[in-house]
């Protein structure tokens, strides 16, 4: 990258009549964020989506599930022989075991989509994360959140309380909150 700067010009000077010993090019060196940097400009970026509450009810999230979004990802972090067993609609798998690296600014998203076959998800990009019971999710929403994605939410009922529900009312409206 380059800056432009022109001299000092005597004032009867017009820009068309510019010599080239009035104009100098200085290197400019690129701009880079430091993480701490990186987290300031998300959280003034931050949605009022997670801002609301860091938790979703699965009142909230059944709909989501139905009419998928490219503004919303579900991320299960089950390892990949739990969630062969069942998933969320719409979700996709990024193991807990590999949120940290898999996240981290360093991964560059060709690597990423080449191995858990979706695209890297945007620092700015909404979130939820789910697991069997909400532990490791909650652990993998916090692990996020430091990376720099803070519109991020945590399905704390996850797949147990997602499996019971779809059991019982598979087709219903789901009245009961939470």
């Amino acid at each position: 990258m380059f800056r432009l700067t022109l001299t000092r010009l005597p004032r009867q000077t017009i820009l068309p009549r510019l010599q080239p010993r009035h104009i100098h090019i200085l290197p400019v060196r690129p701009m880079v964020l430091t993480q701490r940097q990186m987290v300031v400009r998300t959280l003034i970026t931050r949605s009022a989506w997670a801002s609301k509450d860091p938790i979703i009810s699965y009142k909230e999230l059944k709909p989501l599930t139905q009419q998928p979004t490219d503004e919303i990802i579900i991320i299960d972090v089950r390892e990949p022989d739990e969630a062969a067993l069942g998933m969320i609609p719409s979700a996709v798998n990024l193991p807990m075991s590999e949120i940290q690296k898999a996240l981290d600014v360093k991964m560059n998203p060709g690597d990423f989509q080449r191995k858990f076959a979706f695209p890297k998800p945007a620092l700015s990009q909404n979130i939820i994360f789910y697991c069997r019971s909400g532990k490791r999710s909650a652990t993998a929403s916090e692990l996020a959140e430091n990376l720099g994605y803070h519109n991020v939410r945590n399905y704390v009922g996850s797949w147990l309380d997602w499996s019971k529900r779809q059991e019982t009312k598979p087709n219903s409206e789901d009245e009961d909150e939470d």
